[in-house]
């Protein structure tokens, strides 16, 4: 901030003028220096109102931001449990279909050692039936 100048200051700058003139030129420059400073003012308000302007529009963003959280949130929880759901029902027909298969298997070796023996069964028959003179 610049000095303000003295009366006899200004009169050494302008010799010519006349002490009224030289009032008038200090009185100017103390109105365009309380000018600035209500600029300086106005300016600090404005700054202070833009950032409350942006502080509540961050704000704003912040809590759309969070709901749009939460609402992901709870559908992310829905895929969960019925992804969880369908493992249980693929689990059970899983164990379903394990113990069908382990059935079938217990029953087509019980067949395969029935016609195992029918096989031999009727290779004794016919050798009886050739030894015989058939």
């Amino acid at each position: 901030m610049p000095k303000e100048k003295t009366m006899r200051e200004l009169a050494k700058e302008f010799p010519d003028k006349t002490y009224k003139e030289l009032e008038r030129y200090r009185n100017a420059d103390r109105q365009q220096e309380a000018g600035a400073c209500i600029m300086g003012e106005m300016r600090k308000d404005r700054e202070e109102t833009d950032w409350q302007e942006k502080y509540n529009k961050e704000h704003k963003l912040r809590q759309e931001a969070e709901g749009e959280l939460t609402i992901l949130k709870g559908i992310e929880t829905n895929r969960v449990k019925e992804a969880q759901d369908a493992l249980a029902n693929s689990l059970e027909v899983n164990e379903s279909h394990q113990k069908l298969n382990g059935k079938l298997q217990e029953r087509l070796t019980e067949l395969e050692e029935e016609n195992k023996k029918m096989h031999d069964h009727l290779n004794e028959r016919i050798y009886g039936a050739r030894k015989s003179g058939m």
